[in-house]
């Protein structure tokens, strides 16, 4: 089992980086979407979708995103 661990060692480091920073992308995804923050660069004015991507504000002010 060492001398696999060590002969892997290399490998094993660098998954262990993509894994943690695939994590870290997930994490901040998920964080920006509960904040009501949206994925898009918000440059609604070139996009054919941007009288459905967000919505106008609401009675309260509040804005929803999907």
């Amino acid at each position: 089992m060492v001398q696999w661990l060590a002969d892997n060692l290399g490998n094993l480091i660098i998954s262990l980086v993509l894994i943690a920073v695939v994590a870290g992308i997930i994490r901040g995804i998920i964080k920006d979407k509960r904040q009501g923050k949206s994925s898009c660069g918000c440059n609604c004015g070139h996009c054919a979708m941007a009288g459905t991507c967000h919505y106008k504000a609401g009675k309260n002010g509040s804005t929803k995103t999907n």
